[in-house]
């Protein structure tokens, strides 16, 4: 196994984390100053595993990444297929 494939399912987590305080419109209506805490903080550990990545890692997901491409990067990352124009994500053929 590479190096990058061992902080592969901790970055998929960390990209769940920040994707779901971004969608989490109820704090956000209810307690802004929450919300965006939280989403400082996922995002500074998103940023931490990012910059954890090893030389060695899929040019593909450091290209998501480096982009903000975060549901690209999710669906990479799961292997489940490609995000639609709507964010949801659809499934690959065959799957």
């Amino acid at each position: 196994m590479r190096c990058a494939e061992k902080l592969y399912p901790v970055l998929r987590d960390a990209l769940k984390r920040r994707l779901d305080v971004v969608a989490n419109v109820a704090l956000r209506t209810s307690d802004p100053a929450a919300h965006l805490e939280s989403l400082k903080d996922a995002a500074a550990a998103l940023d931490a595993c990012v910059a954890l990545l090893p030389a060695d890692a899929d040019p593909m997901i450091r290209h998501y990444l480096e982009r903000q491409s975060y549901l690209k990067a999710l669906a990479w990352l799961e292997g489940h297929g490609e995000p639609t124009a709507q964010g949801s994500l659809a499934p690959q053929d065959g799957i």
